[in-house]
């Protein structure tokens, strides 16, 4: 589960992750308000807004007008996803970028041409930077082990770095049987360069931030731009954090911190009633049981000349209402043209599932070309079930034919 920046840093400040004042709002009026109560007659002079989404690359998106998609300008000046408020009327100047961004789209690297409506915006104190550098704590499966990756080149695409200056990125391995360790704390300090004040300061910081991300079932924690201050303090100035979804009930407020507003809504539809859901660009709706054997339909349905619409995992529990609210979900699509059901019988036979699928399709219409391809426990009694139900299913006996069934289904509706 993603949170927004504001969320991320009021979580990291409780495990004392250094981090600058800030303020989230919803409207303009709160941001001028907020701008002129909460930082103005605190005697700071300097403010930056934040819109706040769901994505990366803020810094450098562009603000466009939500239904004519014409960049928005204030004061001549075309409006970003951060802007640096330090002169004037700050109040003001607050009010007038916030009108200007709420209800309308951010376009990022990350969000793509459609981008994203901003709803709500942090305001959050300015801060004299010396340097800029990257951090983040994430999983890595190859070792099944966190690793920490620091480098100086912050503020930028890490995966940019990473392709162009892989030397610059420097890894430390956390051992879950030892855990972090002061000296590889040192070693990562050391590779950034930091020396003096700057030096004690990220050690202090970056024990608390893997504290943070193991308390908190993180599944990954990036701080981009983490920065050095001119007085010498590390600062975390932006924060992205995302929970590991299988570890959520062990820490019931986070769901509190959810916005469906970030999420596309059949993905929140899905959601309530445990099914794992991810729409994609593709015309051919496809409901697995297990992650392997979705993605392994998926490519099924490319080599038939087909693209997926979206990765289903019913999991092992495919039942009636299961399978109806996967149907249902699915040809909620309109691009979907043509259902690949694609189910391994080992903790639920197969029979039950294709009883299971008939039943469903009284309680969902579908007039799309529908192939079902089950394999495993009663797979034999399960074809036979669907060839006698009188509806219009192509029956696929292994992989092969399922791809073949999916290619004639696809050629059909285009005929049609």
């Amino acid at each position: 589960m993603n949170i927004h920046e504001y969320q991320a840093k009021e979580l990291l400040r409780r495990y004392g992750v250094p981090v600058l004042f800030g303020k989230a709002v919803t409207t303009a009026e709160e941001a001028g308000t907020a701008a002129y109560r909460d930082f103005v007659l605190r005697g700071i002079s300097t403010i930056v807004l934040k819109s706040q989404i769901h994505a990366g690359g803020r810094g450098k998106g562009i603000v466009v007008h939500a239904t004519t998609n014409q960049p928005v300008e204030v004061l001549g000046k075309q409006v970003h996803g951060v802007t640096v408020i330090r002169e004037g009327n700050i109040s003001d100047k607050a009010y007038q970028y916030a009108k200007a961004t709420f209800g309308n789209k951010l376009i990022t690297i990350q969000t793509g041409e459609e981008g994203k409506i901003v709803n709500r915006m942090f305001i959050e104190e300015g801060c004299a930077i010396a340097s800029e550098m990257y951090v983040s704590i994430v999983l890595d499966r190859q070792t099944a082990k966190n690793v920490i990756m620091v480098s100086t080149e912050g503020g930028v695409e890490i995966e940019k770095v990473a392709e162009e200056h892989p030397d610059r990125i420097i890894r430390e391995v956390i051992d879950p049987v030892i855990g972090f360790q002061q000296f590889q704390a040192r070693r990562l300090a050391f590779g950034l360069g930091l020396s003096g004040d700057g030096f004690k300061s990220f050690l202090s910081f970056i024990t608390k931030l893997v504290k943070a991300y193991d308390d908190m079932d993180c599944s990954m924690l990036e701080v981009n731009p983490l920065v050095l201050t001119e007085e010498g303090k590390i600062i975390a100035l932006d924060a992205k954090l995302n929970f590991d979804d299988n570890a959520l009930y062990r820490h019931a407020e986070f769901n509190e911190l959810r916005d469906i507003a970030e999420e596309a809504p059949l993905e929140v539809e899905a959601s309530k009633f445990n099914l794992n859901y991810i729409k994609l660009d593709g015309n051919v709706g496809c409901m697995v049981n297990g992650a392997g054997l979705a993605m392994a339909t998926m490519d099924i349905i490319q080599l038939a000349g087909g693209f997926p619409a979206n990765f289903l995992d019913v999991g092992g529990g495919a039942n009636v209402e299961r399978i109806a609210n996967a149907f249902r979900i699915m040809l909620s699509d309109p691009n979907v043209k043509a259902v690949l059901v694609n189910i391994f019988g080992g903790i639920v036979r197969c029979d039950r599932v294709a009883n299971g699928i008939l039943q469903a399709l009284k309680l969902v219409e579908v007039n799309i070309p529908v192939i079902v391809r089950l394999e495993g426990t009663n797979a034999k009694e399960a074809q036979e079930i669907l060839q006698n139900s009188g509806m219009a299913f192509l029956v696929a006996s292994n992989l092969q034919d399922a791809a073949n069934k999916v290619t004639e289904a696809l050629n059909t509706t285009v005929e049609a």
